[in-house]
């Protein structure tokens, strides 16, 4: 079935130009604030012991600008191994968002003086304000982690952790699935692309995707472990998938991270992950999706940290 069926932007088997990608931009509406509803609280985590904050870029979109924060260990020692935890590539994900914030409010002083933290609780801020998973250029960062891709909000983050790569021996980048991806990004996407859409199925419940250049089962287990005591863990579909990937193990699919240009390829940590909660699910709520990704960092932390 044509895009255009599902997406009101664009000309079926036409990609965008810049005029489409104007009309979708004219789409979109301002439905929070990162400068009130993120900012403020990485501001409060700086002021207390522990935490360093960090602007390592700014972003000007039509007048709206936003600066890219990370919070990092005070006591930054590069004798010690770091860990990389980035949430809000797809603005959309609000549990990546907060669970980031949460880990910090809630643990980061247990890793003083054994694990250096880098956390980039927001890393598309402009999407995190229209509950969109794209930028201001129709562009999606997760896939364009790399140096000379077309996302700042993806530079800037590689420009940022270049100077640590060494240090860094495990990455969870946190991420959701919502009902949404199949109502308006897939149908978004291929509309832009000049593709016709093909519906899939949104997994009910919490998977990691591990990379496969680089397998980890039993670290990506262990996460899976203390997030099923928070939450469900979600089950393959009737093809032995999820999201049109085989489902390797209990709740885990993988990716050529670093092929594909994803978020958690950035680093080439030992141990690196991407979480996806389902916030749509009517057995989840909202706190339980921003406790799993808190779990879900807090496993991948103690596995990295036993088993380097």
């Amino acid at each position: 079935m044509p895009s255009a069926a599902f997406y009101p932007v664009g000309t079926p088997g036409q990609p965008w130009g810049a005029a489409e990608r104007e009309q979708w931009r004219a789409r979109q509406q301002r439905l929070r604030r990162y400068d009130t509803e993120v900012v403020p609280r990485i501001e409060a985590l700086a002021a207390a012991p522990g935490l360093q904050k960090v602007a390592y870029g700014q972003l000007d979109y039509a007048g709206d600008t936003y600066t890219l924060y990370a919070l990092r260990s005070a006591d930054w020692n590069p004798a010690l191994p770091a860990a990389l935890v980035t949430g809000g590539v797809h603005g959309y994900e609000t549990s990546g968002v907060m669970g980031a914030l949460e880990f910090l409010e809630k643990h980061a002083a247990d890793y003083a003086g054994t694990l250096n933290l880098l956390v980039a609780p927001c890393v598309n801020p402009w999407g995190f304000e229209r509950i969109n998973r794209w930028n201001f250029d129709a562009i999606d960062p997760n896939r364009n982690f790399r140096a000379d891709g077309p996302a700042r909000e993806a530079t800037a983050l590689i420009e940022l952790i270049a100077p640590l790569k060494a240090q860094f021996v495990v990455h969870i980048d946190l991420h959701e699935t919502t009902d949404s991806d199949e109502s308006e990004f897939r149908p978004a996407l291929a509309a832009r692309d000049g593709k016709p859409f093909e519906p899939g199925t949104i997994p009910d419940g919490f998977y990691l995707v591990d990379d496969s250049a680089n397998p980890q089962p039993a670290f990506q287990q262990a996460v899976i472990a203390a997030v099923e005591a928070v939450t469900h863990i979600a089950p393959a579909d009737d093809k032995g998938e999820m999201i049109g990937s085989p489902v390797v193990a209990h709740g885990v699919i993988e990716y050529p991270l670093a092929k594909l240009s994803l978020c958690a390829g950035i680093t080439g940590a030992t141990y690196t992950t991407t979480t996806e909660v389902y916030p749509d699910s009517p057995r989840a709520t909202e706190q339980q999706c921003n406790d799993a990704q808190v779990a879900a960092v807090r496993a991948a932390l103690a596995y990295a940290l036993a088993h380097r």
